[in-house]
Parts: C-alpha cells; structure tokens; sequence
C-alpha cells in the first residue's frame, strides 16, 4: 500500500490552466473517487499521480517520497483507462501476464500469478480465448487483471465503466468494491457518474474548473455541501434552487428564525439562494403546501415517481415520490411541503451558510482538501 500526496500541483498548456495549485492528501488503502462535471481536470489530475502527465509546477509525493519526476514506470502505480486497450491476437491468459512476461520471470510463475488473478476476477474459464470473443463487462476484468498481476502500490482507473451497460456497470461496481476489500490497495477513481461515486469511495473529491471545491465522505457531502456547486452536483435528481424569500413570510413560507436574524443582522453575508433536495420535498393540496405551482409532468419510475411542478417564476422544481403520488394530472395546482431542517441556503458566493438539524457547517479542512485522520 502507499500514500498519495500532492502539493499546490498545477497543469497549464500554453496559457490555458486546466489544473489551478490542488492539495490533497490520500491515506494508504484509501478507495478515493474524483467527480466533477467535463472538462474540469480529473483525468488530467489522475494522470498527474500516475507520471503520464507531467504537472507543471508542485509536487506529487508517493509514500512520502518526491515522484515529480520519476517517470510513470517506476511509481509503483498501475492504470486502468476507459478503453480496454487490450490486445487483440493474444489469449486472455497473454493478456494478463504479458507484463510479467517482459519482467523475464519463469513461465511458470506467470501463469501461477495469472491463475490466481483470473480466479478472483472471476475469468479463470476464459483464459484460452481472445479479446472479440468476450463481452463489455469480461474485457474489464481482463485490463483491471493486467493491472492487478503487476501487484501495484497504487490502482489508477480513469473511467472504467463508462462503455459498459447500467447492468454490467452494476455488477462490476460491485466487483471493484470487492476487489478493494480483498487486496486493500490504496486507490483513485475518476468518473463523472455521482452513482459509482457515492457507492464505492471512502471519499471523494468534487472538482470545478482544475479545483477542488470540496472533499469529504458520500454522506458528508450529501449533508453538509460546502457550497451551491456540490449540493447540486451529490445528489440525484439534483437539488432544488431557489431565490430566498426577501420577509419572513415572502415566497409562501417563513425561514428559519436563526436565518431571518441572520438576514437582518448588518454587514453580514447575504443570503441569496435556498436549495431544497427532491427527497426532501412531499406533494399536498395548494392550501396545505409552504409553496405552490403547476404540476407539468410525471415520471413513472416503478418503485418511485418524479413529479416535475412549475412555481410563480417559471422555475421547475422535482419531487421524489415513494409509489404512486397523490397527484398526477397535468396543469393539476400542487402544493410543496417541506422542513425546516431540510432548507440549505447559500451567500451570492454560492458557499452554504446554514445548519441543517444538527449538521454542521462544511469545515474549513473538508473544503481545502485535508485528509480524514
């Protein structure tokens, strides 16, 4: 196992900065995922770890010790990419050892090591065939067992899912957990699916624009977002914006007490959106709701239904509703109930501001990045 750090790492072409002075500090055996929508420097920051991307000024540290420069080859690192990359006119067995093959270890050490990788990935019964004979999901296990043969320090996977099916994304979420339980190796995930986020990291870190905005645990992020950009980027569908009622009983409904004294305190900072997730908001009769709007369409989901309602702006809020909502014609007046404890409300910087029933605010060393102790 071993620690990755990185130390104000920065990558720029030519004038253009694509990863803007990242801290982070990842524990030996930590399951850690980078999320953030395209194009915001995950892959490149993974690159970075892996020596495939030289950083343009930082540090990377590996257990301590300065890879800056070491080239990729010598890290310690394996990486597994979104394409398979396999080759196609050898076995699966060849696939697999191939790199021990250039090591110039004994034959039958390679294939001992290549039967015990094949067996935990569940490909030990397709050792003789080649790459075209093998589905999305049987590729996968073949590039993450050509990885794991090289008994790496560190696993790298950029993408890994992405060309497979919902199921076979499912299933080898499910393998990817396991295989980390099962070899406890330090490793970094990058995927812009907050649903592989979630399920497999420790933690993750949520980036924007090459920064980290914050980082935390599945459930620290969903509870306590540093800011407007995380808290609608965790959750899925994603949280409800609004304007902040500008009284106490503005908008339909009343703010928090603890929120109205904020508001009216001088030079503090200014409350200017609220953000309510779909979970947390149910459907009533308009008299009987906090807020009000027209019910425009309804998702049939099976287990669960979305419910999409038109507020007096012309704003689109969505409700998750447990079985069959208590409404479901169109242009149908809607009521929208909700607590107290369920309203975030964020600054015109976008940072959250408020409590929420007993959680507190993202810490200082969530957002900048600091590790879990």
């Amino acid at each position: 196992m071993a620690s990755i750090a990185l130390s104000s790492v920065t990558k720029a072409y030519g004038t253009h900065t694509v990863i803007r002075g990242v801290d982070l500090q990842i524990a030996d055996g930590e399951f850690v995922v980078f999320v953030g929508p395209s194009g915001c420097g995950k892959s490149t920051l993974l690159r970075i770890v892996a020596g495939l991307v030289p950083a343009s000024s930082g540090q990377v540290l590996i257990d301590g010790e300065d890879v800056t420069d070491v080239p990729a080859s010598k890290r310690g690192v394996a990486f597994v990419f979104q394409s398979y990359a396999l080759y196609p006119h050898m076995s699966v067995e060849r696939n697999i050892g191939f790199a021990l093959e250039t090591l110039r270890i004994g034959k039958e050490a390679i294939r001992s090591k290549v039967e015990t990788v094949a067996r935990m990935l569940k490909v030990d019964h397709l050792l003789e065939r080649r790459p075209r004979e093998l589905s999305g999901g049987q590729r996968q296990r073949v590039a993450i067992g050509r990885a794991l043969v090289r008994e790496p320090e560190i696993f790298l996977f950029d993408e890994p899912l992405s060309n497979l099916d919902s199921d076979l994304r499912m299933e080898m979420r499910i393998e990817i957990a396991r295989l980390h339980e099962d070899i406890k190796t330090t490793m970094v995930y990058v995927t812009h699916d907050q649903a592989e986020a979630m399920t497999l990291a420790d933690r993750i870190v949520v980036l924007n624009q090459g920064s980290i905005e914050q980082v935390g645990t599945p459930l620290e992020l969903y509870q306590a977002p540093a800011n407007r950009f995380v808290a609608g980027f965790i959750g899925s569908p994603r949280m409800n914006f609004g304007p902040v009622p500008l009284g106490a009983e503005a908008g339909g409904f009343s703010l928090p007490d603890d929120l109205v004294a904020h508001h009216a305190s001088p030079g503090s900072r200014q409350p200017a959106s609220i953000g309510i997730r779909p979970e947390a908001l149910s459907l009533v009769a308009p008299d009987a709701g906090r807020m009000s709007g027209v019910l425009e369409r309804v998702e049939d989901l099976g287990h669960e239904h979305f419910a999409y309602i038109r507020l007096a702006d012309q704003s689109i809020w969505v409700v998750r509703v447990a079985g069959r909502p208590p409404f479901e014609r169109r242009n149908q007046p809607v009521g929208l109930s909700f607590a107290d404890a369920d309203i975030f409300v964020f600054d015109s910087e976008g940072k959250r501001m408020a409590h929420r029933a007993g959680v507190p605010q993202a810490g200082r060393e969530a957002s900048e990045g600091g590790a879990r102790s």
